[in-house]
């Protein structure tokens, strides 16, 4: 597909709702069926964008997915609604009024801004991407506020705009780019344009080092439901700050500057540190608030002798401590009659996989074991998840 023009005619769109739910399976009998009364091209052009629609739900949700019109990498790339929506809030809290979306994909960033009443500049170079922001802009009404245009982000002037969104392409021909600079474009560019504007917000990979942040942003790691899904470099906010923001909530956790915590020997309680504290090197903080420390200093569990409750960890409950060994681990679920067995690690080798299969848990139990490293030696931790402090 490599024109959005024929989808957006009226014998395009009808078809598009014609062929809207149509399972996977069934598409070569479908497709069949259809080509005898619409031209090939159209029929595999409608097909394909309802695949896109079904597997861009699960980012946009179903009501504006069937709505919607994507490219592969469009449904790849784009931004979780609910992560672009907190960040357009926060724009709009800032007191920001227009944006320039420079990178705008498909245009789910600017969808988002849009609704918070942001006036936006979308722009992406490549023409068929452009083509689906802009007529996702209709498709929601939302022309009025999004302004779609096909260019160079580089030569196109952002002055009278009071921010700047930029987010680089992350991705080449061989997958993912980590080098920031081999971002499209480079991250040092998009640092000189954020400097340039009165409010900015830049878009990176989650595993960006630490060191490579520019001393003017601040740095957010944002999570959602559990999963990191980015960071964003915050330009005309609070310099050096460090954040981690988890959704639903939003919940955010601030850097207070604190020192690595202390070892300490393992209590009733481990604490799982989000993913996106963990990024955000906010693992000191989490420690700080249960009163606890870590059970390694490579490993980033915390463990305590009391149950506080936080909104930036998982707690669990240690029943046993063992040295790892497959033997040992199958007698204990034996004994304990247990068949359900969540299996996570940090600091280990071994594949959850691979150890469901050699202990081959039954009954109708259930645990958690921990594969990880206390002082340094490999260790499991069983346990389960722990009731919520009441009050």
């Amino acid at each position: 597909m490599n024109d959005l023009a024929p989808l957006l005619t009226p014998e395009g769109r009808a078809l598009l709702d014609e062929v809207r739910d149509t399972d996977p399976a069934q598409e070569l009998a479908v497709a069949t069926r259809l080509r005898r009364e619409h031209p090939a091209e159209l029929v595999s052009a409608a097909l394909g964008q309802a695949r896109l629609r079904q597997r861009a739900a699960a980012k946009f949700g179903a009501e504006d997915a069937r709505r919607m019109f994507f490219t592969p990498n469009g449904v790849e790339q784009s931004t979780r609604a609910s992560v672009a929506a907190y960040r357009a809030e926060r724009m709009k809290e800032l007191g920001v009024t227009s944006v320039a979306d420079l990178c705008c994909g498909i245009g789910g960033d600017a969808i988002t801004l849009a609704r918070a009443g942001i006036r936006v500049l979308a722009v992406d170079r490549d023409p068929l991407t452009a083509a689906a922001a802009r007529a996702n802009a209709e498709a929601l009404g939302l022309t009025e506020l999004i302004e779609v245009r096909e260019a160079d982000v580089t030569e196109v002037s952002t002055a009278g705009y009071d921010a700047v969104f930029v987010d680089p392409a992350r991705r080449g021909g061989r997958g993912r780019i980590f080098d920031p600079e081999a971002y499209s474009p480079p991250l040092s560019w998009a640092v000189a344009t954020a400097l340039g504007a009165p409010r900015a917000a830049l878009k990176i990979a989650p595993g960006i080092p630490h060191e490579a942040i520019p001393v003017e942003a601040e740095a957010e790691w944002i999570s959602d439901g559990g999963d990191v899904k980015e960071a964003v470099l915050w330009f005309g906010t609070e310099p050096g700050l460090v954040r981690a923001t988890l959704l639903p909530g939003p919940r955010t956790l601030r850097s207070r500057g604190l020192p690595d915590p202390h070892v300490r020997s393992v209590g009733r309680y481990l604490y799982e540190p989000d993913g996106a504290v963990i990024r955000a090197h906010l693992v000191a903080d989490v420690a700080e608030e249960v009163g606890g420390g870590l059970v390694d200093e490579t490993i980033a569990y915390v463990t305590a002798d009391e149950l506080r409750p936080t909104a930036y960890a998982v707690a669990y409950e240690i029943t046993d401590q063992l040295h790892f060994s497959v033997k040992k681990l199958k007698a204990l679920l034996r004994e304990r009659e247990v068949g359900t067995l969540t299996v996570k690690k940090r600091g280990s080798a071994v594949e959850p996989e691979e150890l469901r299969k050699k202990v081959k848990p039954q009954g109708p139990g259930a645990a958690t074991v921990f594969l990880t490293r206390v002082a340094g030696a490999p260790t499991m931790l069983i346990g389960a998840p722990a009731r919520p402090v009441a009050g």
